[in-house]
């Protein structure tokens, strides 16, 4: 059943390549009559998950591990070639992790940990998109009308909500009427709207939900009756971390926009 996911796992991540549209320089979304739109890089990280923790628990070498390795580097590939480099980053931070609680060899995820970051650089010079992210993210008052918009408003947005916001569906950013709304208002940056409608208390106790749901994650894999079912816990755990890291990071202007919701 594991072989049999990961087969399917990366059919779907082709699909997006066979049949996908080109959308803010990324080929990620596939469109199903009758279903809608949907990225099946979303539903592939559960299999990348369960996939890493059968090999890491029934195999304790480096190389009795490799099959799942060479299957998340498959899907890393396969990303790339989407050029959906923050799903990408998800993925390689949920293998690296679950690797380090499944051997905890050091030398080796210090070194991975670098090769993230070459592969971090390669793509900035590979992806134009890339580029003009990062060059945003240095001065979106550069370009404000236009690549910095995005980043703006959303800082607009956490600011204008000061302590306690402006109350639920009272913020700007959700009324259609406002000319000046926030792009991705639903998806990628709904942390700035709860920001602008929650203000920081509500910010807070969001971050703080999202905390415990990480830490009952953690929690649950530390004391699982089976290995298999410790690393799916401990592996869906780096996966919510990594992922509302980078997310509130993006919103708050401290990382470049990645294109990640909010778990």
């Amino acid at each position: 059943l594991t072989l049999l996911g990961m087969a399917l796992g990366i059919g779907a991540l082709i699909l997006p390549l066979a049949f996908g549209e080109w959308k803010n320089g990324a080929k990620n979304w596939v469109s199903v009559p009758l279903l809608g739109s949907f990225q099946p890089s979303e539903i592939v990280k559960l299999s990348v998950v369960l996939a890493l923790a059968y090999f890491f628990s029934a195999h304790r070498t480096v190389w009795q591990m490799m099959p799942a390795l060479v299957f998340a580097a498959a899907c890393l590939l396969l990303l790339m070639m989407q050029r959906d480099l923050g799903t990408a980053l998800i993925y390689y931070l949920t293998t690296l992790v679950l690797f380090y609680v499944a051997c905890g060899n050091v030398p080796l995820t210090v070194v991975g940990l670098g090769g993230g970051v070459g592969a971090a650089a390669l793509g900035y010079q590979m992806f134009a998109h890339v580029k003009v992210r990062v060059a945003m993210w240095r001065n979106p008052w550069s370009d404000p009308t236009d690549k910095g918009y995005q980043i703006i408003q959303a800082l607009l947005a956490i600011g204008s909500g000061q302590l306690t916001g402006q109350g639920y569906l009272n913020g700007t950013q959700t009324q259609a009427s406002y000319s000046a709304a926030l792009p991705a208002r639903q998806t990628d940056f709904i942390f700035s709207v709860c920001g602008e409608e929650l203000g920081m208390v509500g910010c807070l106790l969001l971050l703080l939900v999202l905390a415990l749901i990480i830490l009952r994650c953690y929690w649950v894999g530390r004391n699982a009756s089976s290995p298999f079912s410790a690393y799916v816990s401990m592996g869906i755990a780096g996966m919510l971390l990594a992922q509302v890291f980078f997310n509130v990071g993006m919103c708050l202007y401290i990382l470049p926009v990645m294109g990640l919701t909010l778990p």
